[in-house]
């Protein structure tokens, strides 16, 4: 059901917004009373949210949902959006996490080697990829333990300001899909034989990532505007690595299913696909079942990063 309010402040007053939920679980074992002993994770998108609560005591998922958002066209509209949901939600407004940690996604992003890595130029690093508009946006960093890389991304100034006022004495940490990506596919590739192409089929855009000896080779994101544009950037990454489109395996995350035509179409080109396994560092009870292994695989690394 799509829920549908108004802002009403001096800025937004006129902004009608809407949010849909798509999945909703929470386990038995989430207990109101012990919010500060639970990592609160969230990501952001241009047209979509999630929203994930980690036990730190244990690791275990307790709490997860995922939304997607109508009629929003810029960073305006997507702010306008979060506030509508927010402050709609039972929990997202709660001031006494353990930890809030905020995932964005966009492609502002560049990855810095750590050793190279100097704080003070973090904004100059940005501009190799993208444009920072410093009126409206703020250059935010976070380490790669396992590829020992620095992601530096930007952030609506907007989008900051709000968050430190609705989190005032909790902890808030700032991370970038990409890294979260990197991280998840790190660990998990540490336990293959193989060499795989790792693929994430987000909503609106691809990811690649490839990953040889425990280093990072490759990662770049890629918009999907038709089903032709996945076969064609995953053949380019494929020849670009020396990899075989019939023999060499590719593991894949994200809004994809066996049954798919999407799926159905894209093994008549690469033969060899396996779908990804759950990140092993966190717990998921029985009432996860539900959610496909190879889902959301973004959201749940973020809890390997630290800011």
């Amino acid at each position: 059901m799509f829920r549908q309010q108004e802002i009403g402040n001096k800025d937004l007053s006129t902004v009608v917004t809407r949010h849909k939920l798509i999945k909703r679980i929470k386990d038995e074992k989430f207990d109101e009373e012990k919010l500060h002993g639970y990592v609160l994770l969230t990501q952001i998108g241009a047209k979509d949210f999630q929203t994930a609560v980690i036990d730190s005591e244990d690791s275990r998922l307790l709490f997860f949902e995922d939304y997607v958002f109508s009629d929003v066209n810029s960073q305006e509209d997507l702010i306008a959006a979060l506030k509508i949901l927010f402050e709609s939600h039972e929990y997202l407004t709660a001031g006494f996490w353990k930890e809030v940690r905020v995932s964005i996604k966009n492609n502002k992003f560049a990855q810095v080697p750590g050793a190279l890595f100097l704080e003070d130029a973090a904004a100059e690093y940005l501009t190799f990829n993208a444009a920072l508009d410093d009126q409206k946006e703020a250059a935010r960093t976070c380490r790669n333990k396992l590829s020992d890389a620095v992601t530096v991304y930007a952030v609506q100034l907007e989008m900051l300001a709000w968050m430190e006022k609705m989190y005032v004495n909790t902890k808030v940490n700032y991370v970038h899909q990409s890294a979260a990506l990197i991280e998840g596919v790190l660990a998990q590739a540490s336990s293959r034989q193989s060499i795989p192409l790792y693929v994430y089929v987000d909503r609106f855009k691809l990811h690649i990532l490839f990953v040889k000896n425990g280093k990072l080779i490759y990662y770049n994101q890629f918009l999907i505007k038709q089903f032709s544009d996945y076969v064609k950037y995953i053949m380019l990454v494929m020849n670009a690595m020396g990899l075989n489109q019939e023999t060499s395996p590719v593991v894949l995350w994200g809004y994809i299913g066996k049954n798919s035509p999407h799926y159905q179409e894209f093994v008549k080109y690469v033969r060899n696909v396996s779908f990804g396994d759950r990140p092993t560092h966190i717990k998921f009870g029985y009432l996860f079942d539900e959610v496909q292994d190879h889902h959301f695989f973004d959201l749940f690394s973020t809890y390997l990063l630290t800011a």
